[in-house]
């Protein structure tokens, strides 16, 4: 292994080669193949990781990839060896710094390169090929079956998480290649990356780091794609697909300064629902995301996390005892209480895709709950039940979210156009559905009762429908005081009832962000005093041009978001499902006071901005070229500011 690794170091002194996919190796030109090329990797003791965890990139491989090659020339080495990734060194290697490097650029790296670092990752890299590209000529992969299994199964989850690049909400990739029934189209990538390693272990996670981080090339990840902000594309990126790192731990005794019990050691690819079927098999309950398909210990838990149990024991971010991940300068490193603290800090709350890629977290898990249960009403505008009367009823239940809130209870509502036991929550609804039948709204709610948080999540939760491109989600945080002072109240439910007043539509959460004590840790502060979790919505016919899209949008974010701002001046709202054109994005996703120490951070190890996505920490400093004002789609080349 040693001397095929060395073969590859003599070859990348060379990499400006464009003879084909060949190496130098001792002054001859060699075909770069398996035969020549190892996977750049070590097989570790595995302590407390998981399996995926065990197989690094380590100083003592880099030795053997290094020994003959030229000092700039090692596209895979460490940020702090030979100063391989200061910008000194990068200023070789790109045009234009201001600009991330682009396909087309003279410096953008040639098949060669692609090809060694396929080698070194085992064969995991995958270049782009759009989940729908199958639909089109000109993209060289028309199969009309396919095309027609891709259209059909378009607004489902799964479909989307089990590609390497595709997203669920693929209006910030730039819509450049949907589902269509005219071949004679155009697929381009857009926002897609150009190139994808599915990742199996750290090491494949520390190379792509290392060789974008080295060629300045974007960086995006992926775990299923379900961010609704198009933070996992990214055009012209490499893009690291963590959706293989499934392994779940039960830590029946897991002791830190500050706890000591239970937990799950949760790998990155780990979805909601796998979270939750594990917690069921070793009898205990844990906080995760309310949809089945969501990714949990990824850009979820890093983003704070809110859960249908926060009510009762705070935040997903709160439950972290400690973390894995690899930072930008491709070190793999555990953060804790003890280790690496100021990234333990930063990672329980302050956003995905800004400090590193996470490979794993140990999270707190509580026991099993004996009663579950489930309520479930409908009830709308009638012959009989008029619209005002309707917002009647709306403000009813809304004014009684602060009484379920109390009471530990989690509250998932929507408005569209067109802990307790059952009996403890037949009662606790009564008041409400007394109010409802005496404006003559008559409902009459569906009651079950399980006996595990699991079983009740399964059946309050069915797989939402994704892949929607004709509509804008905006958010916003309202603390109690909105729904205890009489006046701000009003206020409240006016702002809400505006959205659907101009033709929106809303969804919403009654939820707080935990009963407290909360930990130090980067969570938004605007959860910590959280009655509900507002989403309004805003559509428009299919085909409508991206720069009318654009307008709208706007409007979306100055006008019908302003009255959500003003009944909650001081609150925030959720990053992970919020306005893509946020304003004041700091304080309202972070907190002003600790967005600076975030940013401090991301300064420190990340002084290259290898790291990017939309309104995350820094990414003020950045922008995406050739968009419409109020529509940043990631389709287009990544600069500085």
């Amino acid at each position: 292994m040693s001397r095929r690794l060395l073969l590859l170091a003599a070859g990348l002194q060379l990499s400006s080669l464009v003879s084909g996919q060949t190496i130098v190796v001792d002054g001859t030109e060699v075909d770069a193949n398996a035969n020549n090329v190892a996977p750049a990797e070590e097989v570790l003791a595995t302590g407390d990781l998981l399996p995926e965890e065990s197989v690094q990139l380590t100083d003592a491989v880099l030795a053997n990839l290094t020994e003959i090659a030229l000092s700039d020339a090692d596209l895979f080495a460490f940020a702090d060896d030979e100063e391989a990734g200061d910008t000194s060194i990068q200023e070789k290697r790109t045009i234009n710094l201001k600009c991330k490097t682009f396909p087309g650029d003279a410096l953008w790296p040639h098949n060669i390169a692609w090809t060694v670092l396929d080698l070194l990752t085992g064969g995991r890299l995958i270049k782009t090929v759009p989940i729908a590209a199958s639909c089109y000529n000109n993209f060289g992969v028309f199969n009309a079956a396919k095309c027609n299994s891709v259209s059909s199964s378009w607004t489902d989850s799964y479909m989307h998480e089990a590609d390497p690049t595709s997203v669920m909400s693929p209006l910030y990739q730039g819509l450049t290649c949907m589902p269509t029934t005219n071949p004679a189209g155009q697929c381009t990538l857009g926002g897609f990356p150009s190139y994808v390693v599915r990742a199996g272990n750290v090491a494949h996670i520390q190379l792509a780091i290392n060789f974008a981080r080295n060629l300045n090339l974007r960086l995006v990840v992926k775990n299923t794609g379900h961010d609704f902000n198009g933070r996992s594309v990214g055009a012209g990126a490499l893009s690291i697909w963590t959706t293989e790192f499934k392994s779940i731990d039960y830590l029946k005794t897991y002791k830190t300064k500050s706890y000591s019990g239970p937990a799950l050691k949760v790998g990155a690819g780990v979805i909601g629902i796998e979270l939750y079927q594990a917690a069921e098999q070793y009898g205990v309950t844990a906080v995760g995301g309310e949809g089945m398909t969501v990714g949990f210990a990824g850009g979820y838990l890093a983003g704070g996390g809110h859960s249908p149990m926060s009510p009762m024991y705070g935040m997903g971010a709160d439950q972290i005892l400690s973390l894995e991940v690899v930072t930008p300068d491709g070190h793999f490193i555990t953060a804790s209480e003890t280790q690496n603290t100021e990234v333990f800090w930063a990672m329980r709350g302050g956003g995905g895709s800004t400090f590193g890629v996470a490979t794993s977290y140990t999270v707190k898990v509580y026991p099993k709950l004996n009663v579950a249960s489930v309520a479930k009403f409908t009830f709308g505008t009638s012959a009989t039940v008029s619209y005002e009367t309707f917002w009647e009823g709306v403000r009813a239940y809304l004014e009684s979210i602060p009484t379920y809130n109390a009471k530990s209870n989690y509250e998932y509502w929507n408005i569209w156009h067109t802990g307790p036991g059952a009996n403890d929550l037949q009662a606790l609804l009564a008041p409400l559905l007394t109010k409802l039948a005496a404006l003559g709204i008559n409902v009459t709610p569906e009651y079950s009762q399980h006996d595990s948080f699991y079983k009740a999540w399964s059946a309050g939760f069915p797989k939402e429908l994704v892949g929607g491109s004709a509509a804008k989600t905006t958010g916003r945080l309202f603390p109690t005081e909105n729904f205890v002072n009489a006046a701000k109240f009003n206020t409240t439910v006016t702002a809400l009832k505006s959205i659907v007043d101009r033709g929106g539509e809303l969804l919403g959460f009654g939820i707080t962000g935990g009963p407290g004590p909360f930990p130090d840790n980067a969570v938004n502060p605007a959860w910590r005093d959280t009655a509900l979790f507002a989403i309004a919505v805003r559509t428009w016919a299919e085909g409508t041009p991206l720069s009318e899209v654009a307008t709208l949008s706007a409007d979306m974010t100055a006008n019908w978001m302003q009255p959500w701002r003003d009944a909650a001046p001081n609150s925030g709202a959720y990053a992970s499902e919020s306005d893509v054109t946020e304003p004041n994005f700091k304080q309202s996703f972070y907190g002003t006071a600790k967005y600076a120490r975030l940013l401090a951070l991301k300064k420190k190890i990340d002084p290259t901005g290898l790291f990017y996505a939309n309104l995350a920490v820094g990414s003020d400093e950045w922008y995406v070229q050739g968009q419409y004002p109020g529509l940043p789609t990631q389709n287009g080349r990544l600069c500085r500011v």
